[in-house]
């Protein structure tokens, strides 16, 4: 029996007992998975179904901004001087193109320019956002237009369409005043980022522009507008299946500028300069409306708009007379002689009296010998202004010294800047002895008795610009008033500053009259621009006052640098108002080393742009076609003795001594 195999059926029943509560065990969990499945897709379906068909609906389509037109810009008479017109260009999408290099490649086959900025264009693409366009290429040629569609297909990644590009139809008349727009850059987002403001969504489109310089910047968000989108629907890649067109938004229009500037009175004072470099500014003497401000020579700010080539720019900027700055606001200049009222005023009110008679003969001695332009003997006020007579603006000068002379310039309008609604103005300076003690020459911080005769004449360390000397002459002109400059007219349908009010010039009103009578004479003749100031507009007379401010000493060389380098010549300045009997406009001219003198080269450009003016204001015209009033019948002699009346000869200044530089030297 020991031999023989044993059964145990036991460990079967057990082993088959194991399996059977492993499979019930499964079986169950493998339930209880099916029954929660089975919820979860009964939720999915039932409980939150229109939830999820809202998230895939998002999912399904998204937003592509389009940036909005900008504002308008347009003169005082609703002349366009900044739009908007169209422009086919040409896009790349990076995450369309299965090589960019590649893609790059074909596309400067079609068009060779883009290789030039291949570099340029490979990182706006790279910094542009997922599936976003980027311009390659703007103003685009029809016949490149549709070259670039013709091979789409063989594109991937490369589209054409038509957008709105900034425009500027008067090119270089407003450049400065205008500005222009351009591409965003880093340093745009970090001054941005560095007031502890979160730039927006728009400044990041690669087709958006922003303001840079004059209008365009200091007014960049007004003129902006509000971003639209496309709504788009993609596949899962992202990429563009239709357009919603139910679903998008219109982009909203930046908003419409006017400016005080008058088109044809802009364009005309650019005209004038030809080759010249120097700047001309026109205001109202009422309100004090700028009708134009420009600088010479100036650029076409069209270049700017799609991205000026480098080798352009670099001779924008190298040129000696500065096509790049406006020199109407930014370029500071000694006034020279037409400084000589100021010190006339100081003058009056300190008790002066304008009949007070000083001798001149060619020269004022104070240490050294400060040269005339003449020896004009007598002089009064009056006769000082009209023959710019040194000496005598030398004699008050000193008698009355710098603080005193300080004061005046400064209420006339130099030494600051004005409130216009654009950026870049430069002060200048008005010296006195406090900024002496500031900015001492020799280290003791004295002002030298020196220093007062070049003072008086409009040199030495004076220096002023082109708007500042717009408005002098519109005080001059007032009379009363202490007129401020206005550019913007409104934004967006709202006027800007029509109710302004002008402080009263701290001065008898009697004595601006003996400085205006002074500059009438200036253009009468005999005066030091009567030649060219003749306006020939009936009986409208121009007043002005010239000036020739000295750049270095010549010693006993050419007075006003002729023959020199252009840098070295003499800067020519004029500034004069209009009609003289009842001041309506004013004018300031700089000439930029012209070396000719003030009445040579400033004089007939004040004229040209001053009739201008006149000619468009109804008024004016309306006085011109007046006709003349009848000349009085000849009175018949009471007696055949009295002799016959004869008008006297005006006595001509005898010639100069040889020239000496009237600035003190350091």
């Amino acid at each position: 029996m020991s031999g023989e195999p044993s059964i145990f059926f036991a460990d079967v029943n057990e082993r088959q007992g194991s399996f059977l509560r492993r499979t019930f065990v499964f079986g169950g969990l493998t339930g209880l998975g099916i029954t929660a499945l089975i919820g979860r897709l009964a939720q999915l379906q039932v409980v939150q179904a229109q939830e999820y068909a809202t998230l895939s609906s998002q999912n399904q389509f998204n937003f592509r901004m389009v940036p909005p037109p900008r504002g308008l810009i347009k003169d005082r008479n609703g002349v366009v001087i900044a739009g908007n017109r169209p422009s086919f260009r040409v896009l790349v999408v990076r995450d369309e193109t299965k090589d960019l290099d590649q893609t790059l490649d074909l596309l400067g086959r079609l068009l060779p320019d883009t290789l030039e900025r291949r570099r340029a264009i490979i990182r706006d693409v790279n910094a542009s956002s997922k599936f976003n366009p980027v311009p390659v290429k703007s103003d685009l040629t029809w016949e490149e237009f549709a070259k670039v569609n013709l091979y789409a297909n063989e594109l991937p990644g490369v589209m054409a369409d038509m957008n709105d590009a900034r425009y500027y139809p008067f090119g270089g008349s407003f450049a400065h005043v205008i500005g222009y727009v351009a591409k965003v850059n880093d340093r745009d987002i970090k001054a941005i980022r560095d007031k502890g403001e979160t730039p927006p969504p728009l400044l990041f489109n690669p087709s958006f522009r922003i303001g840079r310089q004059g209008v365009e910047k200091a007014l960049d968000e007004a003129l902006r507008g509000e971003p639209g989108g496309n709504r788009v629907e993609v596949d899962a890649l992202g990429r563009v299946v239709a357009e919603d067109i139910g679903g998008s938004r219109p982009a909203v229009p930046g908003q419409e500028v006017v400016l005080t500037l008058d088109a044809d009175v802009q364009n005309r004072a650019l005209e004038v300069f030809g080759e010249e470099a120097g700047a001309c500014v026109v205001m109202d003497v009422r309100n004090g409306d700028i009708l134009a401000m420009t600088s010479a020579p100036s650029f076409d700010p069209n270049l700017f708009v799609g991205g000026v080539p480098s080798k352009t720019y670099a001779a924008l900027r190298d040129y000696e007379r500065r096509p790049l700055t406006d020199k109407a606001l930014a370029g500071t200049f000694a006034p020279g002689s037409t400084f000589k009222p100021v010190v006339g005023l100081t003058a009056l009110k300190r008790g002066g009296d304008p009949n007070r008679r000083i001798v001149c003969n060619g020269s004022y001695y104070l240490g050294r010998r400060f040269a005339c332009l003449g020896r004009h003997g007598s002089q009064d006020m009056r006769e000082a202004i009209k023959n710019s007579c040194n000496v005598y603006f030398m004699t008050l000068a000193v008698e009355m010294g710098p603080d005193a002379i300080a004061e005046t310039a400064r209420e006339m309008g130099f030494g600051q800047t004005f409130d216009i609604g654009v950026p870049g103005q430069k002060p200048g300076l008005v010296p006195d002895r406090k900024w002496r003690r500031e900015n001492p020459v020799r280290g003791d911080g004295k002002w030298y008795p020196g220093e007062t005769p070049s003072y008086g004449i409009g040199q030495g360390a004076l220096t002023v610009n082109a708007l500042q000397l717009a408005v002098y002459a519109s005080r001059l002109a007032n009379g009363r008033k202490a007129v401020m400059p206005r550019l913007v007219k409104s934004i967006g349908g709202v006027e800007q500053g029509a109710d302004r009010t002008f402080a009263d010039l701290p001065y008898d009103p009697a004595f601006g009259q003996v400085m205006r009578e002074g500059m009438e004479a200036v253009t009468d003749v005999g005066g030091t621009g009567f030649r060219n100031s003749q306006l020939g507009l009936g009986d409208i007379r121009m007043a002005g006052k010239t000036g020739t401010a000295q750049v270095q000493n010549y010693g006993a060389g050419s007075r006003k640098g002729a023959g020199r380098p252009w840098g070295q010549k003499d800067h020519n300045l004029f500034i004069a108002f209009a009609p003289a009997d009842n001041p309506r406009y004013a004018v300031s001219v700089i000439v930029q080393h012209g070396g000719l003198g003030g009445g040579t080269a400033g004089a007939p450009r004040a004229r040209e742009v001053m009739k201008v003016a006149l000619l468009k204001d109804p008024e004016m015209r309306a006085r011109m076609e007046r006709p003349p009033a009848p000349e009085p019948e000849p009175v018949e002699p009471t007696s055949l003795d009295e002799p016959p009346v004869v008008a006297e000869a005006t006595p001509q200044p005898l010639a100069a001594e040889p020239p000496v530089s009237p600035i003190e030297p350091r």
